[in-house]
């Protein structure tokens, strides 16, 4: 898989925000990375090239390759409702967002190596497709043998009572409910959805 496997923090320095999660580097360096990294934030940037940085943080964020994104913009476009918006809620139904959302995994890329590597279930059934897409009242939970995995009993530990009203967790029988599709307002994400859509406009 073509997956970026590179330093995470010169990108979140990159976008100048945590694009995979709290970062420490972010926080002492906020300037982009690279000799001229104070220079180039202060460099007007133009309307293509704001555009392209916005697509491309939202790739990074949820993990997902060219195609894949391209292919979900041309469903959010055959779909009804705001463009932008359902390209976010189609990314928020995948598999390997809402392992991470439930707090079965640390990270989207720690979620997406759980699912490939079956350990993940849904509606009872194991799914090894990290891309795969939920539709409201689907089940997601964790295989029987890998309910004692240190990498998720880690990760549920030190998980926080369900804060997304779309989700809803069952900590007895380690699963959780995709009750529907999020509000725009209920995505923390900060993406500028609606220059994407623009990008793809042209």
């Amino acid at each position: 898989m073509a997956r970026y496997r590179g330093p995470q923090s010169r990108i979140a320095r990159k976008f100048g925000e945590p694009v995979f999660g709290p970062d420490k580097v972010l926080e002492k360096k906020n300037y982009p990375p690279g000799f001229h990294g104070l220079a180039s934030r202060r460099r007007k940037k133009s309307e293509y090239g704001l555009q392209l940085r916005e697509k491309q943080k939202a790739k990074y964020m949820y993990g997902v390759l060219e195609r894949q994104f391209s292919n979900l913009f041309q469903k959010a476009s055959a779909s009804k409702g705001v463009t932008g918006e359902v390209l976010l809620q189609l990314l928020e139904a995948r598999l390997d967002n809402v392992v991470f959302r439930l707090g079965i995994a640390p990270t989207r890329a720690a979620a997406r190596q759980l699912v490939s590597h079956k350990h993940i279930t849904v509606n009872g059934e194991v799914v090894n497709i990290p891309s795969f897409h939920l539709r409201p009242g689907d089940v997601v939970g964790v295989r029987e043998k890998s309910k004692s995995l240190e990498v998720i009993t880690t990760s549920l530990n030190s998980r926080r009572a369900s804060k997304y009203a779309w989700l809803e967790w069952d900590n007895a029988s380690l699963a959780g409910k995709f009750l529907n599709r999020p509000e725009r307002a209920e995505i923390p994400e900060n993406i500028k959805e609606q220059l994407i859509v623009e990008l793809y406009s042209k």
